[in-house]
């Protein structure tokens, strides 16, 4: 019988018990062991507890928590082999949504345990892995700026409060360089890179991103004022080719430089503050469950 280690994040649990009562029965049926269960900690997010999953044998590694949870537990299981398999609990679930993944706690399990395997990309941001997105500007002050306790009551609609308060902000000054080409310098309110390219409600912030196409890309917005971020966001909706606002770009490796230090995110957690981004993908880096319809 095979067994897997379910890496949790404690902080999106309800019930606990009921939890675990639902993965047993699930794998039960499916003919799984018992499963090794390892917590996540704010010190250690996941990548820790994927890393002695795979040094303990496990089969399968499942990811329970938020985007966040997934990331850190994709690092732990990248390159070795061993499948990570994803049972959503967070508020985005970016990746499962745009793998077209279940997000119900019984139908993921059936997918992560009995579905087909996939070789999907990732993408480090100065050293750091992330699967969905990484970026500056707007997005790392909305995730900053946007509380645990309001994420609970509103759920995705508290990260647009958080928006509210920063169309009005004075854009960044970046350089960029894309695969060795020639420097772009901008006046940018966000710039964001993708694995994937769809954000909550369908808005197709990468249409043309592929996680297994080897390839990042990314989008640099330039607006300012609600009136400018309208006609932006607009754009994006309708994905009009071409925009002035809008510039997008498809690489393997991505250079950034800013004026000064600003914060950056991967995978909606904040990684501090830099000047400096060096973004480069990795084809293939991570093996993932998926129903057989998605692959």
């Amino acid at each position: 019988m095979s067994q897997a280690a379910v890496v949790v994040n404690p902080t999106k649990l309800d019930d606990d018990e009921a939890f675990r009562k639902s993965v047993r029965r699930v794998m039960d049926d499916h003919g799984w062991d018992e499963p090794l269960w390892l917590e996540t900690t704010p010190e250690d997010p996941g990548r820790g507890q994927a890393q002695s999953a795979v040094s303990a044998g496990a089969d399968l590694v499942l990811a329970c928590g938020g985007d966040g949870t997934v990331t850190a537990c994709a690092e732990g299981v990248a390159e070795t082999g061993v499948p990570l398999g994803i049972i959503p609990l967070g508020t985005g679930n970016l990746l499962a949504r745009n793998l077209g993944l279940p997000t119900g706690l019984d139908e993921a399990l059936v997918v992560a345990l009995g579905g087909v395997q996939q070789r999907i990309d990732a993408g480090r941001a100065n050293g750091t892995l992330f699967v969905v997105m990484a970026g500056l500007g707007l997005d790392a002050k909305m995730l900053s700026g946007t509380s645990e306790p309001l994420k609970k009551r509103l759920g995705w609609f508290a990260y647009a409060i958080t928006v509210l308060r920063h169309l009005g902000d004075r854009p960044l000054r970046v350089t960029v360089s894309a695969d060795g080409g020639r420097l772009r310098r901008m006046r940018a309110s966000t710039l964001i890179v993708g694995n994937v390219g769809w954000l909550r409600g369908g808005l197709p912030l990468l249409p043309d991103a592929r996680p297994d196409d080897g390839l990042l890309d990314a989008v640099v917005l330039i607006a300012g004022g609600l009136t400018r971020w309208l006609a932006v966001a607009a754009g994006i909706a309708l994905r009009r080719p071409a925009q002035d606002g809008i510039h997008r770009v498809q690489f393997t490796e991505l250079q950034v430089t800013l004026d000064k230090a600003h914060p950056w995110e991967v995978d909606g957690e904040i990684m501090g503050s830099t000047r400096r981004l060096t973004i480069v993908a990795q084809p293939g880096a991570l093996l993932l469950r998926m129903p057989p319809e998605s692959a």
